[in-house]
Parts: structure tokens; sequence; C-alpha cells
């Protein structure tokens, strides 16, 4: 796609934040809600059906793999369903998912319900996607974005707390899947009391649909866009990989030095505590002065923190710098919230968005998937200060993948040029 392509648009004037309150962010809460209360105690659940703890790892990333399989068949899904009806089967499949993980006999059958339940979030996820993407004008874009993903993190921060509330009056482990199947109902009963806004968006023509892949296929769509998803989605898995390897660098440093693991938390959950508050900012500076101006202060401040961190270890004050870090690598990434959501809205073909986003969004798991093993393996070749400078200095080469490759393939208004500021509806 290049950048000269206009994007769809519906006229500003007609929209209003609150249009996507009920139809959109509420579920998005609800299913972060439930999969956040639950990914906490799956290794506690299959230690109980008798997995080993290096089992129990693995049925822990199931929900990653799940994702990373349906992401692309998710976008052949939702481009044939469309959105509302993609986000309730989702649901469903989520409540089959909690079903079997209730009922399972082994640590097999629960492994294949935690599968299952990546799957349900794949679907979903592309579907708030594909929603956000064809109903929000652009103008306000970023930042409905930064918004969605903002929801996402509120859900996952509050999920655990649920479910340790829930586990407190049970007493069992196994009475956390019940938070994923209430918010799970709730969200099939919300999303068929509220109108659908998509349904009174223009439908394409049988051009635009076959521009836009739906009539060609999933592999044809991928392949007509195959020079963006190979260029920009590599600066989207390297943003992913930061994210995913400042989750497991993190807590290994503090390890490393002697930090106790209240402490530890404590630390953490400050960072992303101010990470979760910059996601409106962050849709601001995109919607303002462009992606760029996201995009390359949040991975350059990554990479910085990052090098930084690695030759700390041996400091006198190494728990100090260890702290003044983190906090700045939880500034640093909440600058880009939303930025991975955004940039597959803008390049996706405005009349069937779903199957380019479904292939944009794996390059960006798939990132995500990769990370913490890379980290493990030249953590145990070079230890852990070159393993994190080393992850560091991946993400100055993402800076520099997007910078070069944003404006080619984003329209330039997006990409770098200061749009009219819009005031919020």
């Amino acid at each position: 796609m290049s950048s000269s392509e206009p994007a769809a648009e519906t006229p500003p004037a007609t929209f209003r934040f609150g249009s996507i309150a009920l139809s959109a962010l509420l579920p998005a809460l609800l299913f972060a809600i439930g999969e956040g209360a639950i990914i906490p105690i799956i290794p506690a659940v299959a230690g109980s059906l008798g997995a080993t703890l290096a089992v129990a790892g693995v049925i822990s990333g199931m929900t990653m793999i799940g994702e990373l399989v349906g992401d692309i068949p998710s976008g052949w899904l939702v481009s044939r369903l469309g959105e509302r009806r993609s986000m309730i089967y989702a649901a469903g499949l989520s409540m089959l998912s909690i079903i079997l993980c209730l009922l399972a006999p082994n640590a097999l059958v629960f492994g294949i319900g935690i599968f299952l339940l990546g799957l349900s979030a794949a679907v979903f996820a592309l579907a708030r996607h594909a929603f956000m993407t064809s109903f929000v004008p652009v103008a306000y874009r970023a930042r409905a974005l930064s918004t969605l993903g903002g929801t996402f993190r509120a859900g996952w921060f509050i999920g655990p707390f649920l479910g340790a509330g829930v586990i407190a009056l049970t007493g069992t482990a196994q009475s956390v899947f019940w938070v994923m199947g209430v918010c799970a109902v709730a969200i099939v009963v919300l999303l068929l009391i509220v109108d659908d806004p998509t349904e009174k968006l223009a439908k394409p023509d049988a051009g635009e649909r076959l521009l836009a892949g739906e009539s060609n296929g999933l592999f044809a769509t991928i392949w007509t866009h195959r020079r963006v998803l190979t260029r920009i989605g590599l600066g989207v898995a390297i943003v992913s990989a930061l994210r995913a390897s400042r989750t497991v660098v993190l807590p290994l440093w503090a390890v490393s030095l002697g930090i106790g693991e209240s402490n530890t938390a404590l630390i953490v959950g400050v960072g992303a505590a101010l990470d979760f508050a910059l996601f409106y900012t962050s849709g601001q500076i995109m919607d303002r002065f462009g992606r760029l101006w996201s995009a390359l202060p949040s991975m350059i401040g990554m990479g910085v923190c990052l090098v930084v961190l690695s030759v700390t270890h041996d400091l006198a004050h190494a728990a100090g710098w260890f702290i003044v870090l983190t906090i700045l690598l939880g500034v640093s990434n909440g600058i880009s919230s939303g930025i991975v959501m955004t940039l597959g809205a803008d390049l996706a073909p405005k009349s069937s968005p779903a199957p380019f986003l479904g292939a944009f969004r794996f390059t960006g798991d798939l990132g995500s998937a990769l990370a913490p093993l890379l980290v493990a393996g030249i953590l145990a070749v070079a230890g852990l200060p070159f393993a994190v400078g080393t992850v560091g200095v991946i993400g100055f080469f993402g800076a520099g993948v997007m910078l070069r490759y944003i404006p080619r393939f984003v329209p330039r208004s997006l990409a770098h040029k200061s749009l009219r500021f819009k005031p919020d509806a």
C-alpha cells in the first residue's frame, strides 16, 4: 500500500467517543478482566492436575500460542461474519474453553482449554480492532485505539485482584474461571442489545471488496500487502518484542540484585501505572503530531533505558538505577500505547480491513512470543546484563525501521505532519 492511498473516514461531525463505549470499550474491558483473572492461576491449576513445573510453563504459554495460531484465520472470520458477530462467537468460544478447563481430568485437556481461550482472544481482539478501524474517523483514530489499548490494560490490572478475591471466598483456584464465564455472558448480552454502529456505514461495492481481498481470499490479501507486512511489520514485531522483554528482564534483574518480591512488585507496579496513565496522551500525540512522534521516542527511550540498565548491575547504587530506569521504561512504553493497532488501521484496506489486520497482528504477536526465548538464549550464553543490552540495541534498530518505513507506507498527514487537532467530542 502506498502512502498516497486515502484512508477511510466517516464525517467527524457524526462521531462521538460515547458511540464506541458500549459497543467496543466495555466488551473489551470485560474480556480483559476475565482473561486477566485466569492467567496468573494457570500454573497452579495445571500443577494440581499433575503437570510438572516445565509442563505447567508450557500450558501457561498456550494462551499466546492460541493467539498466534488464531491471528490470521481470525481476519478471514471477521471479514465474513462482521465485527459484532465475531465478538459474540469469540465470547462463546471462551465459554467453551472455561467449561473444558473446569471439567478437565488431566493437564492435557486443561492445556487444550487454555489454547482455545487464546484462540477466542485472537478473534475478539481482531474484531475490536477491525470495528474501530471501520467506524472511527481518521482524525480520532489514534486516541480511540490508544483508549482501547488502555481499556485492555485496565482489565488486566483489575482481573488478578478480582480473581484473588474469588479464591479467598471459595478457597479454590478453579473458581476463578467463573469470572471469565460471567464476563463472557455479559459480553454476549451487551452486544445483542446494543446497536451496531458499523451497520450505518456504507457497504463496499464489488470492486472495492476485490481490492480489499474479500473476494480474492485471505492468502491473496497477505500476498498483495507483503511489502508492508515485511517492512512495517518488522518494526511492529520489534515494538512487541521490547514490551515482552521488559516484562521478563525486570523481574530477573530484581532477583539478581537481591530485591525482595514485594519490593519488586511495587517497583514494577509503579512503572506499569505510569505506562497505563499515558495511554490517552499517546493517542493525542499520534493524532496531533503523527505516528512517528510516538513510535520513535518510545523505542529510543526503551532502548536507552535497557542499555543503561545493562551497565548498572555492579554499581554501588544498582537498586536505585533499577527503580529509576523501570519507571522511565514505563513512561517510554506508555507514550506508544496503541501504536500497533493505529498503524494497522492506517494501513488496512478501507472496505475490508480484517484479513490484513489479522496478518498485521500476527507480526506483533510473533515478536511477543519470540522475545522471551531470545532473552533466555542470550542469558544462558552471555549472562543477564548482555541480554538486557542486546534487547536495548534491538530497540534502536526498530526505531530505524519505523523511521524508514512509516513515511513510505503511511499517509504523510498521519505519519509525521501535524493534523488540525480536534477537541474531544
